[in-house]
């Protein structure tokens, strides 16, 4: 993905031109995460509507993130053969168009395979987005506030999610919660006419294998990972997938170090603060928005609740995201990532502590509040702060396969935290999963920024 650094200043001559530019890049990815999010307060619906299996189920939701993440790199690459610019107008097309697509789906085979196709229309917006941020923010510290800015702007979309799902459940059912996206989608069309025009640049080849054995290696993990969580760890159904999975990574390994332009270039992950903000991203994504999905689902069949009093009631874990994110850009560019990044690590911990604590139907609403606000400090402090820390840490020459990694993985993430926590069935199960998690996050994190330090000084 590139910098696009053949921009010509007249392109973005007008501060307000550069303001509605930077709105479209917000508003576009702001369907990219009200779609991780919108659809979990409608499983109950879409239960009752399609009378899906119970394996078939969570692929509903889990198929979007699981194309989505596998194909990031890759559309890091195409932003670059073809224009940040073109790909990110393109995908938002599709977006809309397969948006309705999935509103009409007769049957839950169909919804997911369009939820998959979804996902690789979403791919596209995330890199592109940020080439063209990085376009209009070249200066490091404005850049690392604008990232900040346009994590929380574009964080309404999960905020906005579970309520604005629940009130269109309520209202005419799940098919209207994809209907919200085409509107959304034409507005941020029309503000991408202020985007800059980027050329194309032919200098990365298509890494084919890479592409197909990360996207099916994380396909087979997380299927299995359902499955386990569905018929037990046992089961041929949940081991035979997740042992074709790690098979599936060893060969990627092999085969990346044998190729002229890998997804994933060994020069990146040798940095330590790299790694350090991969790990994070991960694990802030897993608990936040596998947090979410769970939380979602309990607050309707553990409680009883309506769709709309679930998406209410889960406010204290998303309503944060539209505000946090332009403070931790700040904090990372006053302190350094490293004690943002251990901090929300540590608030992931903590938020699997609390939830170990709601054991059965009858939680205080309290304690369930005070979990959900540890799990939105993981993700506000977290995700951000690994976006501004891959900006800084990586070469200006990987920069963009480095966001695009960073996204990717942030995605896979999202994918395994719906697969693990959302299928533990229990609050208490998934704090515990969570608190492991969480304290080993803190001690990688902790020791690859430990390193770098050493390097540096």
């Amino acid at each position: 993905m590139t910098t696009d650094t053949a921009l010509r200043p007249p392109d973005l001559a007008s501060p307000a031109r550069s303001r509605l530019a930077f709105a479209g890049l917000a508003v576009g990815n702001l369907l990219v995460l009200l779609d991780t999010s919108v659809l979990n307060v409608a499983v109950p619906d879409l239960r009752r509507s399609l009378h899906p299996s119970a394996a078939a189920l969570p692929w509903a939701v889990d198929a979007y993130t699981v194309v989505f993440a596998g194909l990031l790199l890759t559309a890091g690459v195409f932003a670059d053969r073809w224009g940040a610019r073109r790909v990110y107008v393109g995908a938002l097309a599709a977006f809309a168009a397969l948006s309705a697509l999935c509103a009409t789906a007769p049957d839950v085979g169909l919804l997911i395979a369009g939820r998959a196709l979804l996902g690789a229309a979403g791919a596209g917006l995330v890199p592109a987005s940020l080439a063209l941020l990085i376009t209009l923010n070249p200066d490091p510290a404005r850049r690392t506030r604008a990232i900040g800015a346009w994590a929380a702007l574009s964080g309404l979309g999960a905020a906005a999610g579970p309520v604005l799902g629940g009130g269109l459940v309520e209202l005419g059912g799940w098919r209207l919660v994809f209907l919200v996206n085409p509107p959304i989608a034409v507005a941020a069309l029309l503000l991408a006419r202020r985007l800059p025009t980027t050329p194309g640049r032919a200098t990365r080849a298509l890494d084919r294998p890479g592409l197909l054995l990360s996207t099916g290696a994380l396909g087979a993990l997380t299927f299995g990972l359902v499955e386990a969580g569905i018929q037990g760890w046992g089961a041929p159904p949940a081991w035979g997938p997740i042992v074709l999975a790690l098979l599936g990574f060893v060969t990627l390994t092999v085969v990346e170090r044998r190729v002229a332009a890998p997804l994933l270039p060994p020069a990146l992950l040798a940095l330590p603060r790299v790694r350090a903000a991969l790990v994070a991203a991960a694990v802030s994504c897993f608990a936040f928005f596998g947090g979410m999905y769970l939380i979602d689902v309990w607050l309707q069949q553990a409680q009883g609740r309506s769709p709309l009093g679930a998406g209410l009631a889960s406010l204290p874990l998303t309503f944060p995201v539209c505000v946090m994110p332009f403070f931790t850009g700040r904090l990372v560019a006053r302190y350094g990532a490293r004690p943002v990044l251990l901090t929300g690590m540590s608030a992931a911990a903590l938020g699997g502590v609390l939830l170990a604590c709601c054991a059965g139907r009858h939680v205080p609403f309290p304690l369930l509040v005070a979990a959900e606000l540890a799990l939105a400090a993981a993700g506000t402090l977290s995700i951000p702060g690994a976006a501004a820390e891959m900006a800084l840490a990586a070469p200006p020459e990987l920069a963009g396969t480095g966001q695009g990694a960073l996204n990717g993985i942030r995605q896979s993430g999202s994918a395994l935290g719906v697969a693990v926590l959302g299928t533990l069935g229990t609050l208490a199960g998934a704090g515990y999963v969570l608190i492991v998690v969480g304290a080993l996050a803190v001690l990688v994190i902790a020791g690859a920024t430990s390193r770098a330090r050493r390097a540096a000084g």
